[in-house]
């Protein structure tokens, strides 16, 4: 520490540094850029897009703009991408068997990703089984119940089809117990050694994601039904460090924090506590308060996005899951 026996002011002036913009550069603590985005995309099984009234400026990609986006994506350098469906709703059964149909919009999209684009960007798969459950439920469910050990096997399968399409990471979002070790056995006995499993290891049973239900479709199927069983409770934060810990354990390469600002505490926490890859998704609900507030003229867009994002890459984030992604790569790029 300096010597301050003559008083901190006017010896010390901390706006020394602030004073140009050079200067602050070059003592800047935190920086953000695109190789920390991650854009997830929603597809949509038919030609044309559909715009998403509850977020504003995103689209369900129809076949013809997911690969347009994908480029964008490329063009920016954007380093991946994540793969959300919008499952028909007569595809939708009790026990969401098409998860596991090796021809669903998921592995038809990744596959036609791939096909395009190779390994110039990453491909993220969500498993859970929510898109494709007709009780919009991330698992199976009997007598009111969701039924890990049983909803575990289908997610392996999930998993296994993703691999077998040309997705780079499966991201299990669903939150059962033990279903990271399982879903890493499966993936190595099929010879998916390669594929890495990026961990929704402190997922929060969060009003914040509306918007994405309504994204996705799902919003209707759970109804006035919740996700508190398997989800965590918004109060707790050791028990985050807990599940971060079993799934390192299990073998997950990475792991996340959802929701992103709301957390920032868990976020941090989890960060300092094991040092490995650790990433945050600032979540359907944080894009469309931003947005409605910036569109109302209330917030500066750019000011606010960019300063959101610095706040999970200051709390300890390696990347960030956002659907400003690519209007924040345009901006950082300028």
């Amino acid at each position: 520490m300096p010597d301050f026996a003559r008083g901190p002011f006017p010896s010390t002036r901390m706006r020394r540094h602030r004073a140009h913009a050079w200067s602050r550069r070059m003592v800047e603590e935190t920086s953000l850029a695109v190789s920390d985005l991650i854009w997830p995309l929603f597809v949509l099984d038919q030609q044309d897009s559909e715009s998403v009234p509850s977020l504003p400026g995103v689209s369900r990609l129809g076949t013809k703009d997911i690969l347009k986006a994908v480029e964008y994506a490329c063009e920016l350098e954007i380093p991946a991408i994540a793969i959300f469906p919008v499952t028909d709703p007569s595809l939708k059964t009790e026990d969401a068997q098409e998860a596991t149909n090796p021809d669903n919009l998921v592995c038809r999209t990744v596959r036609n990703i791939k096909q395009h684009f190779g390994d110039q960007i990453g491909v993220i798969c969500d498993v859970a089984l929510d898109p494709y459950s007709s009780h919009g439920q991330d698992g199976l469910v009997r007598d009111g119940v969701i039924l890990n050990d049983e909803t575990i096997s289908v997610l392996c399968q999930q998993a296994i089809i993703q691999a077998d399409s040309g997705c780079d990471i499966i991201a299990p979002s669903d939150m059962m117990d033990g279903r990271i070790g399982e879903i890493r056995d499966a993936l190595d006995e099929q010879g998916h050694e390669e594929v890495q499993i990026m961990s929704y290891a402190a997922k929060y049973a969060s009003g914040f994601y509306g918007p994405f239900r309504d994204a996705v479709g799902s919003a209707g199927n759970l109804g006035k039904g919740d996700k508190k069983t398997y989800q965590q409770c918004p109060s707790q934060t050791d028990e985050a460090l807990h599940e971060v810990a079993l799934d390192l354990l299990e073998g997950a390469d990475s792991v996340m924090v959802k929701p992103g600002m709301p957390y920032l505490d868990v976020l941090q926490r989890v960060k300092e506590t094991f040092r490995v890859p650790t990433f945050v998704y600032q979540v359907s609900g944080e894009y469309a308060m931003l947005s409605a507030a910036a569109e109302n003229g209330w917030l500066d867009r750019r000011a606010t996005v960019l300063e959101s994002l610095l706040a999970f890459k200051r709390a300890g984030a390696d990347g960030v899951l956002t659907y400003f992604a690519a209007e924040a790569a345009a901006w950082l790029k300028e």
